[in-house]
């Protein structure tokens, strides 16, 4: 069965000596898992419209186990993500969350739409790494259901007017006064809170529209960062990686 896609390559591997084994992230079928035969020879016109971070159109043949693709033609390439190791390096941290929040046969429109910006943002860096980082993160988990109580102290209801705490895994929102009754130190000072009700409820178009101190990312940051974690279970080895490039 032969099918037309739009897609982005979000991961690639070696499978042989000169197939390669890619996954697609699509709008209409989550990911897709497609071989690329003859992928790693050079004047293979299909290797460079199915490398990493390339957003292209592919038509795709289903044999009885797996996808093939049968040709493929580039849309975008963000090439600015290649100009240095600090943009590559966040590109593959995007790219790993998105495989673990997608799945096959599942649709993502959102997902795909979110991943694009982002890689576009950082490719022409538009807003500081931290700052991108934090928005994919904590946009992905709210689109895979699980955004945080952002609106006001989960105890008292106080909406501002000083520091919060969220918990990383209850996504429990306190303020100061309720967070020492809880034993908790308050973790996100108000910038960081406006931040984070921002890429959580914001429409697509001006999610990436606001700015931030330096001592407010770093707080955002390290939030966004655990509450990932505590929902995942696990710290993706992206992510190590990228820490080593930012401090």
């Amino acid at each position: 069965m032969n099918s037309t896609t739009k897609g982005l390559v979000i991961r690639e591997q070696t499978t042989g000596e000169n197939d390669r084994l890619v996954t697609l992230l699509t709008a209409d079928h989550g990911l897709v898992r497609a071989f690329v035969r003859g992928g790693k020879q050079l004047k293979n016109r299909r290797a460079a419209a199915t490398s990493l971070f390339c957003y292209g159109e592919f038509a795709l043949y289903r044999g009885r186990d797996a996808y093939t693709v049968d040709s493929a033609a580039p849309i975008e390439v963000f090439f600015g993500l290649r100009q240095d190791i600090d943009r590559l390096a966040a590109a593959q941290y995007f790219a790993q969350l998105s495989y673990e929040l997608a799945a096959e046969e599942q649709p993502a429109p959102e997902l795909l739409r979110l991943l694009l910006n982002t890689l576009y943002m950082t490719a022409e860096q538009k807003r500081p790494l931290r700052q991108l980082k934090a928005i994919y993160e904590m946009r992905t988990m709210t689109q895979a259901g699980y955004m945080p109580g952002v609106l006001a102290c989960d105890v008292c209801a106080r909406y501002d007017g000083c520091d919060f705490y969220l918990d990383p895994v209850a996504g429990r929102l306190l303020c100061a006064d309720c967070a020492a009754k809880e034993h908790r130190a308050p973790n996100l000072d108000p910038g960081a809170l406006y931040a984070l009700r921002h890429i959580c409820l914001a429409e697509d178009a001006k999610l990436f529209n606001f700015t931030l101190t330096d001592q407010s990312q770093r707080r955002l940051g390290r939030v966004c960062e655990q509450y990932v974690a505590a929902h995942l279970d696990y710290q993706p080895k992206s992510l190590e990686f990228l820490h080593g490039v930012l401090e």
